[in-house]
């Protein structure tokens, strides 16, 4: 029987990962479900790998991630860990207590990613009744994204990115132009500390926002910093 649920408690964490190191990332990502408490945990853009290129595709039966699926059982969340994926794409696995499944790939690759890895297509996660638009850092710039994604009818927008330190601010423009278009809260996961492809400092800044572009809650610049908030469909935040 389908599952209705009034308000969500969304997470967007901010894990210190390093380079290649899924099984090390997947326990640091395991301890940033367990802090959060919340129902949905959003992670940044391939946050299990680190953002590097030449990562090997993980596929959903890794047994690296059976931390993650620990934490989730414990806590009954649904994880949306970012991590290259069969596709091959810079995609995401959404994870819970039984085990891990790919649920998108990134739509608008950027540069040298389309060496490596294909475009996805729009895609919507559902949990408890919430349609879930899903987003991968530069599918968020591109207006067109989101017009496809909400055709798709979506409660929230939620995406894992990389940026650099001084584009701290490219997530609230992003997100406030989302939800003025669409009247969808918003929440982005950013990394937090150094990571491939140039990216030696991140921004950090992970952040929720509300229907009307309101920033309700948002992490520092640090590694191991999350933001929690809980979305109602009565009154938003």
């Amino acid at each position: 029987m389908e599952t209705f649920s009034q308000s969500l408690t969304i997470a967007v964490a901010q894990p210190l990962t390093s380079p290649h190191a899924v099984a090390a990332n997947a326990v640091a990502h395991a301890a940033a479900i367990r802090a959060a408490g919340a129902r949905v945990v959003v992670f940044p853009e391939m946050s299990l790998a680190g953002y590097e290129l030449d990562a090997a595709v993980v596929e959903p039966d890794d047994p690296r991630l059976a931390p993650i699926v620990e934490a989730c059982a414990e806590t009954s969340t649904i994880a949306l860990v970012g991590a290259p994926v069969p596709g091959p794409w810079i995609g995401v696995l959404a994870v819970d207590g039984g085990g891990a499944r790919v649920v998108y790939g990134k739509v608008y690759l950027h540069g040298s990613e389309a060496e490596s890895f294909k475009p996805g297509e729009p895609a919507v996660l559902d949990v408890d009744g919430w349609r879930l638009g899903l987003a991968v850092c530069r599918d968020t710039g591109i207006p067109e994204h989101a017009e496809r994604t909400a055709a798709l009818g979506i409660d929230g927008y939620v995406a894992g990115v990389v940026h650099h330190d001084h584009e701290a601010h490219v997530h609230g423009d992003r997100a406030r132009r989302v939800a003025a278009d669409h009247g969808v809260w918003v929440a982005t996961a950013a990394f937090a500390g150094p990571t491939g492809g140039g990216f030696d400092r991140t921004s950090g800044r992970s952040g929720i926002w509300s229907t009307q572009g309101e920033l309700i809650a948002e992490a520092g610049v640090f590694p191991g910093e999350f933001a929690v908030a809980t979305v109602s469909r009565a009154t938003d935040a």
